[in-house]
């Protein structure tokens, strides 16, 4: 889990690509869409709309599974979206004859405590990326949308980095109340240490993360980049580290130092404007304190109202009948 463009499927891919996990390239929602769009699933009236819905999803059609079969499960056995999880990922495993599954969603960030309640032998990996790449990455996309007056190159690229704030402090506050069961790995180590950073990692979830290994099987993103610069990544190897030094102005690193940069130094990462430099306008201040709480907010009503009813679906891929489809692995998961 991270916050989008961390490096979330870089690192599921290298756990895959490691041998002994299930190879699932799939889309599982189960707490940001399904809950919210249908209901608590310890009703039987909302498993049947869920499992309706989902069967009908690239999600469940990369699973290489039965609808018949996989359905009765869902409806009979599932009273919540950890139980959701377990069935589709250890049939998932069982149909491969793999050991052990890994669940991919950088925004298990906002839901940690949910994950672990339903699923409390979970693990967590939370992977931290520099927010200044993560601001000019997101950006580039188009992956978060500021709020319509924010709209600027400077005030968009703050708002971006806010929503990066927002992220890592929700997965790192979580990762508190469960330290045994948490781990953070930075992106940075990820590229410039990986045997040793993966070594760490397999310590944690005590599995052999052998990097030769990896780089052989080169799973996914490994093989072909999921990057924001793809285009320029294809026609010169381009290094993905500070890509902001090079990229961002001085005005807008300043920018953005200066509205997160306590968060940067808490994760490690050193500010390059002088303290002197450093001004926080009063826009700044207000975005600062307004975009923590309209996110947060947003989630909520979300999540605990009926505002969820609204939960766009077409992020699933739906068509009109579910199907089996055999399991692929040159296809990467949804960031």
């Amino acid at each position: 889990m991270g916050c989008h463009r961390s490096g979330t499927n870089l690192l599921y891919d290298m756990l895959l690509s490691s041998g002994g996990f299930a190879i699932y390239r799939g889309y599982l929602p189960i707490y940001k869409i399904l809950i919210p769009r249908y209901g608590s699933m310890s009703s039987r009236a909302n498993r049947e709309k869920i499992v309706a819905t989902w069967l009908r999803s690239k999600g469940f059609r990369r699973t290489g599974l039965e609808a018949e079969q996989f359905s009765s499960r869902i409806v009979n056995e599932c009273r919540n979206g950890g139980d959701f999880i377990r069935v589709v990922l250890d049939s998932v495993s069982q149909h491969q004859g793999a050991s052990r599954w890994a669940f991919y969603d950088p925004d298990n960030v906002l839901h940690f405590r949910h994950v672990k309640r339903d699923i409390p032998n979970a693990l967590f990996v939370h992977i931290i990326r520099d927010g200044r790449d993560i601001a000019l990455s997101l950006k580039k996309m188009g992956g978060f949308k500021p709020l319509p007056w924010d709209r600027s190159e400077t005030n968009s690229l703050v708002a971006t980095a806010l929503y990066w704030q927002w992220m890592v402090r929700r997965g790192r506050e979580a990762g508190r109340l469960f330290p045994s069961d948490y781990v953070e790995i930075r992106y940075e180590d990820l590229i410039t240490s990986p045997r040793e950073t993966l070594a760490r990692l397999g310590g944690f979830i005590d599995h052999n993360l052998d990097h030769d290994r990896i780089q052989q099987a080169s799973l996914g993103s490994l093989s072909k980049t999921n990057s924001s610069f793809r285009e320029e990544a294809a026609k010169e190897k381009i290094n993905p580290l500070g890509r902001w030094k090079e990229r961002l102005s001085k005005l807008n690193v300043a920018a953005i130092e200066s509205t997160v940069g306590d968060c940067l130094q808490e994760n490690k990462y050193e500010l390059s404007i002088p303290a002197a430099e450093r001004y926080i306008s009063f826009r700044a201040s207000l975005m600062r304190a307004i975009y923590p709480a309209f996110l947060g907010s947003k989630l909520w009503l979300k999540l605990n109202t009926p505002v969820g009813r609204f939960a766009n679906v077409s992020a699933l891929e739906l068509t009109d009948e579910p199907r089996k489809v055999q399991v692929g692995v040159d296809h990467a998961p949804r960031a």
